[in-house]
Formats: structure tokens, sequence, C-alpha cells
């Protein structure tokens, strides 16, 4: 695929980087390649993994991948919890987890899979009262979220070494696995925040298939400085059209 290709439409993979938010990515890709860019889904900062761009006329197609089932990696801190559910924000309340089994955590993980209801969390994109509730959050107002039905297809545990645990995420639409963990907590008469998350596939694409942002833009700067190129790299995986 040439450069002019990747403007009139793709489908771009990228693995995002830790502390980089959704945007940057999109403006980085915007810069390099001067397409029309949007995303199909943010990540938050400290979120990693699979991001899904659209560029030129495929823009058209971001709500499919919206819509599509979501899998994440991630690791949870028992004991403590933070305002915005992850590492964002500092430790604001501590507990006890000392009573917490791999039992205890086994059987609270199967109490949340299917059809559940969740509340987003403060600090989040969501609408409340015509104003994001992030932008909220950071000014100190108090407000509430409503909860509302979310579709969690598995939540599986995958390693446990307290306060430390490790899980594996298949999720439908609009699923905050920030809002999870916190849940997770409360359920275990303790706390918890999320220390990391990785998203490996939305619906058939995978993360494994994704562009690093600094190989792209050494291939994009390589083709304008060539005028051409061969997009074998590409192929069917990371991008496709």
């Amino acid at each position: 695929m040439t450069l002019d290709e990747i403007r009139e439409g793709a489908v771009v993979l990228f693995n995002k980087p830790f502390d980089w938010s959704s945007f940057d990515v999109v403006k980085k890709v915007k810069r390099l390649t001067q397409a029309k860019v949007g995303h199909a889904g943010t990540l938050d900062p400290y979120a990693t993994g699979l991001l899904i761009l659209c560029t030129g006329k495929f823009t058209k197609r971001i709500s499919e991948f919206q819509d599509a089932e979501k899998e994440y990696t991630g690791t949870m801190i028992l004991g403590a919890t933070t305002l915005s559910f992850d590492r964002e924000k500092e430790i604001d309340c501590v507990y006890e987890f000392s009573h917490i089994t791999d039992q205890n955590i086994l059987s609270a993980a199967s109490l949340f899979t299917g059809e559940i209801m969740q509340a987003p969390p403060a600090f989040s994109a969501v609408y409340v009262e015509g104003r994001r509730s992030y932008k909220k959050a950071r000014q100190g107002e108090i407000f509430h979220i409503e909860k509302r039905k979310v579709l969690l297809h598995k939540f599986e545990i995958t390693a446990i070494t307290l306060p430390e645990v490790s899980f594996r995420v298949v999720c439908g639409k609009g699923f905050y696995v920030r809002s999870l963990v916190n849940d997770f907590g409360k359920v275990l008469q303790s706390g918890a925040y999320l220390s990391a998350l990785c998203r490996t596939r939305i619906g058939n694409y995978q993360l494994k298939d994704a562009w690093q942002v600094e190989d792209f833009q050494a291939y994009i700067q390589g083709q304008q400085s060539k005028g051409f190129a061969s997009m074998d790299k590409m192929g069917d995986s990371n991008v496709s059209y």
C-alpha cells in the first residue's frame, strides 16, 4: 500500500505506548501522512495495546470497531484505591487485604460475568449534566454517575501474588475495566485499583499485528524519501483497505 492509498482510506493497527493518549497517536499519524485520521475506541494514557486508526474514507467505519468485542489483560493491586481507579491519581484510601484468599478471589470473579450494572469512573469521558465527567472531577465537583448495563463475556484470574492479581477480560462496548477492578475490591471487602492494562484484541484484529509508532514513522519517512514503497510488512494484518 502506498502513502496515497493510506490517505485515500485504510485501517491501521497500532500498539499505543504507555503515557500516550489515543489522540496523541492520531496526531502523530495525521502529521506523518497528512491524511484524515480517527481512532476507533480510546485507551487511557496509562493503558497500552491495540488502537485501531481509520484513515480517509475508512473513517466512516469507526463505529463498526467501537461496537466490536474487546479483550484485555491487566493487573490490579488489592488493599488500596485511587480516585481515578488506576495509577493516574495517587492512593486515597488503604484497606486490609490479609483476609483475602486465592479462593475468595476466584469466587468473586465468577460473580461478574454476563450482563452487569456498572458506573463509569468519575475520571472518564462520559457526559454528566452536559459536561465531560473528568472535567468536573478535576475541579473537585461532587456528582453522581448512573450505572448502566454492560456485557462481560469473560473475567479470568491468571495469577495471584498478593497484593497483585493479574487477569484477562473479554467485554462488550462501553465497558470500563477500571470500574470492574474498583467493584471487585469492594466485593472482597477491601479496595483495588488498576495498575496495568493492555488491550490485546478488538473484534478479529490482534495486537500482535499492530505497528509500533516508531516503526510506522520510520516506514512512512522512508517512503516519503523514496517517493514509493511496497507495503509488504503491512499486508492484510496491520493495514487493510
